[in-house]
């Protein structure tokens, strides 16, 4: 069940929410709107050398989201 992100048309409200098939309408949960559309997102994962790659930027597992960040998800920096 993949996590999708999408931002309202008509609020801009920028939001995740799980799909369970392709079929299921999603609605902006703040303004009820069915005018959404899909963000592009990236995925990371886990090294057996404990760093999350694909996002093209390497971090560490423990710590903060980028090397030299002290943040705990790239969210928070904009990186």
């Amino acid at each position: 069940m993949p996590i999708y992100e999408f931002v309202c048309n008509d609020c801009e409200n920028q939001f995740e929410t799980i799909v369970f098939s392709k079929s299921e309408q999603v609605t902006c949960p703040k303004c009820k709107s069915e005018k959404i559309r899909k963000k592009m997102s990236c995925c990371a994962f886990k090294t057996g050398d404990n760093n999350f790659v694909g996002t093209g930027k390497r971090a560490m597992a423990t710590g903060g989201g980028c090397s030299g960040c002290s943040a705990t998800s790239c969210g928070t920096c904009g990186h």
